[in-house]
């Protein structure tokens, strides 16, 4: 039976460690931008409230780093327990950049302490905002480095097959691989993005809760212009993304977009249902595949016919790139309209009815980070390292994976449930107005 399978029930505890992990590790690469960015904008317009804005989003990501580092922690053991033949035909190769990447997050992780406990310690608020440098390059280079690992995976060179075993690897080629461009700064705008609309989702419930506080309202304009920034990127970016599946991944862009029949003047299929190899209920739009894949909407994209049938990937993960796209487009739309009003100072931005929508904003973009990161997963299938060996060869063949699944999940339910309400606590407790009466009752206190 399939749920007995190891290589089955591998890939389900691989599927759930890294849908937990994304979420932290998501936060973990945007937040320290939008910390950097809060504090200098407080600095350049000596306002206190978008410097107290940097600090308490710090001590909120003091506790998704520490719960990141548990779950990345789980990453690199199950990689040895559930994939041991896939490491051991590519551990030479990745172990280069799964090391870099945990010096990246040393560097991050030292200067980020440094950052916590050195405030009110510089007269000169620049100097400590220097410290905020190195956390954000450190947390960058931390997500540049895993997604090389994830881009080698996929579009795999610099070494050789012999006897079964990897030989005259080039370290750096198998690094930069034509996966790497696209793929990199996908992670970093959508993790940009994704963090600044969480963001504004915290401070739209935070109004929408009764404090009508001007903090609130400058870390809500400050987020969402943000969001509409990187929002706009990842669109950009997600454009060359979907050049590069139809030059290096043509079969996970067919599967995508139920495109069966190698064809010019392709059409963008979006939702639908399959009966077959016929699309029914779906939304097309005429030519839009050919100018995804190729700039021209006269060009010839490649069908499914073309691939040996066991080689072709689930084709539901169409359903997982209609979600990761719909949900960019309602974002950027939404924080585009939001904007504007906010400048011609529209009052229907300041209704209850849109502040849920902005609270929705947080959670939709959450669900766009799962949807991708398994519409990159799942239409790798069935390759574990693309074109050299496939998930079933890769697995362990032990038998407690499923105990294993049990402990995990266990784990990661207590974490999750830790991290909701420690930081529930930790802003409740102590609540931004208390804060900024007790700041300025100190700086009184100095000036007497």
């Amino acid at each position: 039976m399939e749920f007995q399978d190891p290589a089955f029930l591998s890939r389900i505890l691989t599927l759930l460690t890294l849908s937990f992990h994304i979420l932290y590790a998501t936060i973990g690469v945007g937040v320290p931008l939008m910390i950097m960015i809060a504090q200098w904008v407080g600095i350049k317009k000596k306002d206190e409230h978008y410097i107290l804005l940097a600090r308490r989003w710090a001590r909120g990501f003091v506790i998704t780093v520490a719960v990141g580092v548990v779950t990345g922690t789980a990453i690199g053991l199950q990689l040895s327990l559930l994939w041991p033949n896939f490491m051991q035909l590519a551990g030479n190769v990745i172990a280069l950049p799964l090391f870099m990447e945990v010096f990246a997050f040393f560097f991050e992780a030292i200067f980020l302490g440094i950052y916590l406990y050195t405030w009110d310690r510089f007269e000169d608020q620049r100097k400590h905002f220097l410290l905020l440098i190195p956390v954000a390059l450190g947390a960058a280079a931390s997500s540049v480095f895993i997604t090389i690992v994830n881009a080698f995976m996929n579009q795999p060179q610099g070494f050789e097959i012999l006897n079964g075993e990897m030989v005259n690897v080039s370290p750096l080629l198998a690094m930069f691989s034509p996966a790497v461009p696209t793929k990199v700064a996908h992670v970093m705008a959508t993790a940009f993005m994704t963090s600044a609309f969480v963001l504004a989702s915290i401070a739209a419930l935070r109004m929408l809760g009764g404090s009508n506080h001007i903090y609130h309202k400058k870390a809500l304009f400050l987020t969402m212009k943000l969001g509409l920034v990187f929002a706009i990127a990842t669109a950009l970016i997600g454009d060359f993304s979907g050049k590069y599946l139809a030059e290096y991944q043509p079969e996970k862009l067919a599967a995508a977009e139920w495109h069966f029949e190698t064809e010019e003047n392709a059409g963008l299929v979006m939702f639908g249902i399959l009966d077959g190899e016929e699309v029914k209920y779906a939304i097309r739009i005429p030519y839009a595949l050919s100018i995804l894949a190729h700039s021209n909407p006269f060009a010839e994209v490649t069908g499914l016919n073309e691939f040996p049938e066991d080689e072709i990937p689930p084709l539901w993960i169409h359903y997982l790139f209609d979600t990761m796209v719909t949900i960019g487009m309602w974002l950027a739309f939404f924080s585009f309209v939001y904007v504007v009003a906010a400048f011609r100072n529209w009052s229907f931005i300041r209704k209850r009815w849109f502040r849920w929508l902005i609270v929705a904003g947080g959670p939709l973009a959450l669900i766009a980070i799962e949807a991708g990161w398994w519409f990159t997963e799942v239409g790798r299938q069935p390759w574990i390292l693309r074109g050299h060996m496939k998930v079933s060869e890769g697995a362990t063949t032990s038998g407690n994976v499923d105990l294993m699944i049990v402990l995990f999940a266990g784990l990661y339910l207590i974490l999750g449930i830790g991290t909701v309400v420690v930081l529930t606590r930790m802003y409740r407790r102590n609540p931004v107005e208390n804060e900024l009466a007790e700041r300025e009752r100190g700086k009184g206190g100095e000036e007497e």
